[in-house]
């Protein structure tokens, strides 16, 4: 159920709105006054915001998903190696640079990327990293609430100027309320909230500078993180896509969300239970539904 932002006993709320731009959030009530900040014009993206130079300060060891047999031709299915890569960079004493390089598009299926990892790891993420193309290609042994997760990580930097494709157009389709449709191998599969990218069990992170699209529904998730800052995100969906928020924060504390363009077909920035010292500040939200707080 959502409601518009209201003041709860337990936690407090402060929204601002200037030339576009948003400031909110959420705390532990500790001062018996709010204090009014106009937020600033949004930072402008650079054409080329994050390198891999953004790495940790010690020489990294690079992974590359295509040293681990990843076609990246938008075709075939790239999950075996992504997983693999994933573990071996995961399990690195040294710091770790997992590379999705440019010029590349990647299928890969629902999956699980696990901590916790031996060493600060950065995902560097230059090329085109898609979702199966609709329901019907959703296989029938993953979970039907999620496509990337990462779980249990601790430390670590997902950056890049590639993209993370959703393809939600044919899940868009179908009817709103939960349902069943047939796999390709004719089986009953459920869908409800098909998410995108999923943070959970995760902290000290940094997302910053992808552009994420076409979400079935949410496309960016935090759940029961601690510690995160995403800016510099790029947002999109179809104004009509149904329940396609943007980002949404859920029993996670100490976010950073900010310098980011999200347009889609729901709320901008959707919080939800759980959640305290939530800040958000310079973001572009149109044509959504702004930030709302759920539960």
């Amino acid at each position: 159920m959502a409601f518009p932002l209201l003041a709860f006993a337990s936690t407090f709320f402060f929204f601002s709105t200037f030339q576009g731009t948003t400031q909110f959030s959420t705390s532990q009530p500790n001062d018996s006054q709010l204090v009014s900040h106009i937020s600033l014009p949004p930072e402008i993206l650079p054409n080329n915001p994050l390198s891999p130079t953004s790495s940790p300060s010690e020489p990294a060891t690079v992974f590359s998903v295509l040293s681990y047999g990843a076609v990246g031709d938008g075709e075939a299915d790239d999950t075996p190696a992504f997983k693999m890569a994933w573990d071996i960079a995961c399990s690195q004493t040294q710091p770790a640079l997992l590379v999705a390089p440019a010029g590349y598009r990647f299928v890969v299926q629902p999956t699980v990327l696990a901590g916790p990892c031996q060493t600060s790891l950065l995902f560097q993420i230059d090329g085109t990293i898609m979702a199966p193309d609709g329901p019907r290609s959703w296989p029938n042994y993953s979970n039907k609430r999620q496509w990337l997760v990462f779980y249990n990580v601790t430390g670590m930097t997902v950056q890049g100027d590639g993209v993370v494709d959703g393809r939600g157009h044919k899940w868009w389709d179908l009817p709103c309320k939960p349902h069943k449709v047939k796999s390709s191998n004719l089986k009953l599969i459920d869908q409800r909230n098909v998410q995108a990218i999923r943070f959970f069990m995760s902290s000290n992170l940094t997302v910053q500078g992808l552009k994420v699209q076409n979400s079935p529904q949410f496309h960016f998730r935090l759940d029961h993180c601690q510690n995160v800052v995403v800016r510099m995100l790029n947002i999109h969906s179809p104004s009509l896509s149904p329940n396609t928020d943007g980002i949404h924060i859920e029993n996670s504390n100490n976010i950073i969300v900010h310098s980011s363009l999200i347009s889609n077909g729901d709320d901008c920035i959707s919080i939800g239970a759980g959640s305290y010292n939530v800040h958000i500040r310079n973001i572009t939200c149109s044509p959504s539904h702004g930030i709302r707080y759920k539960y």
